[in-house]
């Protein structure tokens, strides 16, 4: 009699839903552990999701890590982030990624050289994927906006400021797309501009489900079309193109398209500036994705 009590208790209890863990990136000038920006999101996921969420941090202390979103390397932040998912006991069976504004773009970079763990999900907030051609706001210290500047002002793709400034990584001048395509040592080679790598696209291509979400009041990206894959046509600065109208998707350079076809690609808009993610967009949008 015990024994049957026990058993009809259990079957009453409805089964624990376990949420996939999360991994965020931030982006310029933040850290992991702002409690204003990521401490704050880390917060509400763990608990809406009651799962695992790490909040990563590139460096050894929050000061470290905000100043490497400017000036290390973004090749040796990606190598640096897939030993730190690797060696985490948390994340071996899996993880949702969401990247904010740059930590869009480094995400996918993470998902198309890091394969595993396996990353489930990629959520892009504000990422660059086509890069930018402008840098209207710096969010960092007076400091470091003027060494931004000065290293710009060297030339975005000679050797030594790509070495040094993150964001020259991902300048992509459409006045001059050939520079771009030769001297780019992150988002032009991850976009497969150059030699195209085959695991680029099926590493990217295990990856479920990608949402692109773009802002469409951004005054911080220039063009804020790239948060959706698009960017200037070759040649001029003025005319847009949209992901469909470019060579990486008629191509299918890194399997975008036929995701699409497959129904695993949304594409997101927010009426608001960079970053501003309204209360109701988490809940309505984000959320319910993460919960799948």
């Amino acid at each position: 009699m015990i024994t049957f009590l026990a058993v009809g208790l259990i079957l009453l209890v409805p089964p624990t839903v376990i949420c996939t863990p999360v991994v965020l990136w931030h982006g310029m000038g933040d850290s992991c552990c702002n409690p204003l920006s990521m401490g704050s999101v880390k917060k509400m996921l763990e608990k809406e999701l009651e799962t695992y969420v790490l909040s990563l941090m590139v460096g050894n202390s929050v000061a470290s890590d905000t100043t490497n979103g400017f000036f290390m390397d973004t090749n040796e932040q990606i190598d640096f982030v897939c030993n730190t998912i690797k060696k985490d006991p948390n994340l071996q069976d899996g993880y949702n990624a969401m990247g904010f504004s740059q930590g869009g773009q480094f995400l996918r970079g993470l998902a198309q050289r890091c394969p595993q763990p396996p990353m489930k999900q990629l959520i892009s907030i504000g990422g660059q994927h086509q890069g930018v051609y402008g840098f209207p706001h710096c969010p960092g210290s007076w400091f470091v906006c003027k060494e931004v500047d000065r290293l710009l002002n060297l030339g975005a793709y000679t050797d030594y400021v790509q070495s040094h400034l993150v964001q020259a990584q991902y300048w992509h001048d459409p006045l001059d797309e050939d520079e771009y395509k030769k001297k780019s040592k992150f988002i032009a080679e991850i976009n497969q501009e150059g030699t195209v790598k085959l695991e680029y696209k099926q590493n990217l291509m295990r990856v479920s489900n990608i949402t692109f979400v773009m802002f469409n009041k951004d005054t911080m990206v220039v063009p804020k079309e790239s948060e959706w894959f698009g960017f200037y046509k070759p040649g001029q600065d003025k005319e847009l193109m949209t992901l469909q109208e470019s060579d990486l998707w008629k191509e299918d350079k890194l399997g975008l398209k036929e995701m699409d076809s497959q129904g695993r690609l949304s594409f997101l808009k927010i009426e608001a500036d960079h970053l501003r993610v309204p209360e109701a967009f988490w809940s309505d949008e984000i959320i319910p994705r993460l919960k799948v």
